[in-house]
């Protein structure tokens, strides 16, 4: 009796096979249980969850959002970049196209803002700006907008859309954080204006919060991390 590696790729979900050993004469003398086929045709947890961050997924993975995701206090990273304490960041950025100090310009563009702190509760937001006023109004879901950028990954917006008039507080909040599905964010990039599909074209300025919890070494760390 000899024995062979016998390999296939499965091609269909829910298949039953077993194993089976013949004789020369070709009778069965052993066999295995039967065993059902399962197909994975997704990548682990943390390679989804890095395919999606850098912007490459399925239109069907998408998920609706509640602020639920993005509940508590938040802090702009303006000042940080400002003071130089991102620099580390940005020399770790480097590479043959870009310079530390390009990269350092190209943020400062990015998180530019005179919003030093957001609190979300429920369904407001207090915007609190550098020189210590605050204005608070309430939002309500508007859906989310799929972008496609120039390199050919992509982003998804989810709008938030002004309940009242108030005045002094913008008609739409678009948030972008690289999650697609109702998860607790750890930081987000945020988008404000009065024009819904205006604001979908601004991809210059997104000025960047995270937990005001959050130590400048653990936002370092996470800045690293990506």
């Amino acid at each position: 009796m000899t024995s062979e590696l016998f390999s296939r790729e499965a091609t269909a979900d829910g298949l039953m096979i077993k194993a089976e050993v013949s004789s020369e004469d070709g009778s069965i003398i052993a066999h295995s249980d039967d065993l059902q086929v399962h197909i994975d045709d997704h990548h682990s947890d943390h390679e989804n969850a890095a395919r999606i961050y850098h912007g490459f997924f399925y239109n069907d993975e998408i998920e609706d959002r509640s602020l639920a995701d993005w509940q508590g206090e938040w802090s702009s990273v303006y000042p940080l970049l400002t003071s130089g304490k991102l620099d580390t960041v940005f020399e770790h950025k480097a590479n043959d196209t870009m310079s530390a100090d390009e990269y350092k310009a190209y943020y400062t563009v990015g998180y530019e803002t005179d919003i030093d702190q957001i609190l979300i509760e429920g369904n407001t937001f207090t915007f609190t700006s550098t020189d210590g006023s605050e204005l608070t109004v309430a939002y309500e879901y508007d859906g989310y907008d799929i972008l496609t950028y120039e390199r050919g990954n992509r982003g998804v917006r989810y709008v938030f859309k002004r309940i009242d008039d108030t005045e002094g507080m913008p008609a739409y909040i678009q948030f972008s954080d690289h999650l697609i599905t109702e998860t607790l964010s750890t930081h987000f990039h945020l988008y404000w204006g009065d024009d819904r599909e205006t604001l979908l074209d601004e991809v210059t300025n997104w000025p960047t919060y995270y937990p005001s919890f959050f130590t400048e070494n653990q936002i370092l760390k996470d800045m690293l991390a990506h």
